[in-house]
């Protein structure tokens, strides 16, 4: 009986060896990085900066593959169904890390539990923006008391329900207790294209996507959702210094994988994550882009998600938000 047991627990730890040599090897073979978005969105182009940097460091093939569909819940379900080998991992926004938990009560897949948290890998402010044709005004002040005017046939874009930019929107009319439509769009490109051509009349969009207009004149800034002025933007005041307190905001962006890696590797993919992160050759890009590099531990990842998940859906709770 004993030596039955033994030759079992051989046997088993022969079947074992080859995935811990293959986790200890990472990455051993090519790497995908699934973006549960289309291509150009943010997410994408980050995820696409990482792997490169990934690639060239590593000397393995990393590429990017693009799965949109349903807030990220398609391509973040693919990424649960795979080996927790390191070699399918996801960059994915706060809509399929935390807002859609808040927001879609029958969510098909669960980021807290059948993810991996590996980085927060970037955030950025959104800019309070409107068309200065359609909304001739300079501060909150007066776009308060525009709204409160106007309201019945404002409406505000969005890069779709449950992104940040259509949240912080439900957010910012709580706070200031006025209203407008929302109109949501397929991505943040044809949200800024409606706001520029008239359309709609005022967004709050990500910092890097808002400085082309403002520069060009086609939008005006009224406030910043950061916690302090951003240094391409330095002449632009922060929503408590606007006269909006407890409205800071981020837009943020993740790196994950499947359930159940293992503790060192883990910890080879993070490092090699944060490396790419922090290169030369991508932070820089990141920030000319408007983004804060963060490169997080995977705990701090985890507990931060956390919170953003119980914010925001104190946030749907207050404005009875649906997904629409």
């Amino acid at each position: 009986m004993k030596r039955r047991t033994l030759l079992s627990a051989a046997g088993a730890a022969t079947l074992a060896a080859p995935a811990v040599r293959a986790q200890q090897a990472w990455p051993s073979a090519p790497t995908t990085i699934i973006v549960p978005f289309a291509a150009g969105s943010s997410s994408d182009i980050i995820g696409r900066a990482m792997a490169q940097q990934m690639q060239q460091a590593m000397g393995r093939s990393f590429v990017v593959e693009n799965r949109p569909g349903a807030t990220g819940e398609l391509g973040a379900r693919q990424v649960i169904r795979s080996a927790p080998d390191g070699h399918t991992l996801m960059h994915a926004p706060i809509s399929t890390w935390a807002i859609n938990v808040a927001l879609r009560p029958n969510l098909g897949y669960d980021p807290v539990n059948q993810l991996t948290r590996i980085t927060q890998t970037v955030r950025t402010p959104n800019v309070l923006v409107v068309n200065p044709q359609k909304v001739p005004v300079t501060d909150l002040a007066g776009l308060v008391d525009w709204l409160k005017r106007n309201g019945s046939t404002a409406a505000y874009p969005s890069s779709g329900v449950g992104s940040s930019d259509h949240l912080t929107g439900e957010m910012f009319k709580i706070a200031t207790g006025t209203e407008m439509a929302h109109v949501p769009y397929t991505g943040g490109g044809p949200a800024m294209t409606s706001i520029i051509a008239g359309d709609t009349q005022l967004s709050f969009q990500n910092l890097g996507a808002v400085i082309p207009h403002l520069r060009e004149g086609r939008l005006r800034p009224i406030l910043i959702t950061g916690d302090r002025r951003a240094a391409n933007l330095p002449d632009v005041p922060t929503a408590r210094e606007a006269g909006l307190n407890d409205f800071v905001v981020y837009s943020w962006q993740g790196f994950g994988g499947p359930p159940g890696m293992a503790p060192a590797l883990l910890g080879r993919v993070h490092e090699a994550a944060v490396g790419a992160l922090r290169s030369p050759a991508v932070e820089p890009r990141l920030t000319e882009l408007g983004f804060d590099v963060v490169a997080s531990s995977p705990e701090e990842f985890a507990s931060f998600q956390m919170a953003e998940i119980e914010r925001w859906k104190r946030v749907v709770r207050a404005g009875n938000i649906r997904a629409e």
